[in-house]
């Protein structure tokens, strides 16, 4: 439709603060400063357009929700590498700035009335089918988006998708070429397999052999560089005993909450839309000759659907479903406000046309009372000084384990226990030390080589730690009576393997030569390209061999298979498809390869802009 979516100076720090400035400004001068302010905000420029840190920020923290979403409970955030995160969101902005950019100067739009269909049309900001005001914010409050960022997000992404289409859309294909692919798709083969098992068990390994491996793989046979480490952990949920809340607090925020109730209204309404087709003075005269046919007792539902101009609400009856304050035109708005339930406007005027509109509901908000709301508005202000608490004792704890040569002060002064892992390597192990941040300080040079404690790690938003290694495990050579019996294993499948791609090859060789073997051959007729029960293997080596030279004159190749057996092959025939293509199978061809060569048109275009825009990061 035509929703309009609104959008202390003098103490010891300060002074240290101004020394440093001071030698800053000795050193470097006065450019240097105020270009490291400048940059401090900007993660990027793009053809001298800005990224923001925040906007970098923004795309880091959706890529975790995607991530979690994905993954659900297997979701460990400890295991992303925050560095690697970091590039691909940078990457990602960079390629959409270049992508709008382009999509700008080549004069794409997207209308504000198309821009509030889409929005009005989405199911997810629906309930029964219908718009819901309540949803749609409860659904960009979980996105992380304000209404305005999410407008803007929006429209961006309908630009970068006209210039996508406009390009992927040119991308055509020649009736040869479909005729030619459709026939190597289709195409099926008939072949024979010979199969020479690769046989561990007969496989006898001496000691020598043993000890040659050991000795040559000795790397492979060493126990992993390990730490055990000791720690202290800040937890923000033992603080919310510690904290109190008044009765005047309670009442205040109580009183802030239920204030934010407000009432929700169900309206229909008919449009006529102005623009380029249709003059202000046109559409005036269209819509009072609406109202007058509405007034005369017609069904409104029955006239939105015969004539309204939004094609949301038109086929609902003009219905916009239950929608508060600030969410329409405020014309629209008011003239809506003004209603009594069941009464129609006079034509009102907005900028997307002129409307009449009618007040098929009003849904007064049940406010609930105190008691009822008591639990959740107490940890709401225990949290606002839970949070300040949790900072200042973690700066406290990082003070103090800078200062210590252990964590059992900084443990005794802010009673905290210290805790000790079990050891881990640099792959990281169980507990804190899944965490990526913890592996990186605790095998840090600080750390491992100095000995100090580390400074705070945030785990996740409510739980910090400090740690210091208590013991270093260096790397050790395991004996080989331990990984004996594992090389002889690995030792019986690698010669295993070798002795039947030899003799693969021997009998490939003779088949070639035109001399008989002996060995059951497996017939398998009129293969698919994706045959099931056929290793992928096999299969790509049968559609990789040439077609026979003469009728009845087998083709012959040798492909080693992943669990060490070596497949000989016996081409002996290609079978093209004989029924003609159907125009639906064409059509279906046609699409396919149409898109394919239109997406590499795109990445190349994608490519190409990369390639000539000036991209500075920071």
């Amino acid at each position: 439709m035509l929703q309009n979516i609104r959008d202390n100076s003098q103490g010891w720090i300060a002074k240290t603060i101004i020394g440093i400035i001071v030698v800053l400004l000795a050193l470097t001068g006065f450019d240097a400063i105020f270009n490291a302010a400048s940059n401090s905000q900007t993660a990027a420029e793009v053809n001298g357009e800005e990224l923001s840190r925040y906007d970098l920020d923004q795309a880091m923290n959706m890529q975790r929700r995607q991530l979690a979403q994905q993954l659900g409970s297997d979701f460990d955030p400890s295991m992303l590498d925050e560095r690697l995160l970091r590039n691909a969101a940078l990457g990602s902005l960079i390629d959409r700035m270049l992508l709008l950019q382009s999509a700008k100067s080549a004069d794409f739009a997207f209308s504000r009335e198309a821009l509030d269909q889409l929005i009005l049309q989405t199911p997810e900001f629906q309930v029964d089918g219908v718009f819901n005001a309540a949803r749609f914010d409860q659904v960009l409050q979980q996105m992380g988006y304000s209404r305005v960022q999410f407008r803007q997000l929006l429209e961006q992404e309908m630009l970068i998708g006209q210039l996508r289409a406009g390009i992927s859309g040119t991308g055509f294909v020649t009736d040869q070429q479909v005729e030619n692919f459709a026939r190597l798709e289709m195409q099926t083969r008939d072949f024979d397999t010979l199969t020479v098992p690769a046989r561990s068990d007969t496989i006898e390994v001496s000691d020598e052999q043993i000890s040659e491996y050991y000795e040559a793989n000795a790397d492979r046979f060493r126990t992993p560089e390990q730490v055990i480490v000791e720690y202290v952990e800040l937890k923000k949920e033992s603080f919310f005993d510690q904290v109190e809340v008044s009765d005047e607090e309670l009442q205040a925020l109580y009183q802030k909450q239920i204030a934010n109730l407000a009432e929700q209204r169900r309206a229909a309404h008919i449009l006529i839309e102005t623009g380029a087709e249709s003059g202000d003075d046109e559409a005036k005269a269209k819509i009072d000759e609406i109202a007058a046919r509405v007034k005369g007792g017609e069904d409104f539902a029955a006239v939105a659907k015969e004539v309204s101009q939004d094609p949301g609400s038109a086929k609902e009856g003009g219905d916009l479903g239950f929608a508060g304050p600030g969410v329409y035109d405020p014309a629209f708005e008011e003239a809506l406000y003004a209603l009594k339930e069941g009464e129609v406007s006079a034509p009102v005027r907005s900028e997307f046309g002129w409307h009449i509109i009618k007040l098929l509901g009003v849904q007064s908000p049940e406010v609930p009372s105190l008691e009822s709301m008591r639990p959740e508005l107490v940890r709401e202000l225990k949290a606002q000084q839970v949070e300040q608490r949790f900072v200042e004792v973690s700066k406290q704890l990082e003070d103090s384990a800078f200062e210590a040569s252990d964590l059992a002060q900084p443990a005794q002064e802010l009673g905290l226990m210290v805790q000790t892992t079990e050891p881990f390597g640099r792959d990281g192990g169980q507990g804190i030390a899944a965490n990526r941040q913890v592996v990186q300080a605790a095998f840090s040079d600080e750390v491992l080589v100095d000995g100090a404690n580390s400074s705070v790690i945030e785990l996740d938003p409510d739980t910090s730690i400090a740690l210091r290694v208590k013991k270093h495990l260096q790397p050790a050579a395991i004996p080989l009576a331990d990984v004996r019996d594992d090389i002889v294993e690995q030792l019986q499948q690698i010669l295993a393997a070798e002795r039947a791609r030899e003799k693969g090859e021997r009998l490939l060789a003779d088949l070639r030569d035109g001399k008989q073997t002996d060995g059951q051959w497996q017939t398998i007729e009129a293969a698919g390209r994706n045959q099931e029960g056929v290793a992928p293997a096999l299969l790509q080596q049968v559609f990789r061999m040439p077609r026979p030279a003469e009728q009845g004159k087998p083709s012959y190749a040798g492909v080693a298979l992943s669990n060490g057996d070596y497949a000989v092959v016996r081409l002996n025939g290609i079978n093209e498809p004989e029924a003609s293509l159907s125009d639906e199978e064409k059509l279906n061809f046609r699409r396919f390869l149409a898109s394919r060569m239109g997406q590499q048109d795109f990445a190349a275009f994608r490519q190409k802009l990369q390639a000539q825009a000036e991209i500075e990061r920071f």
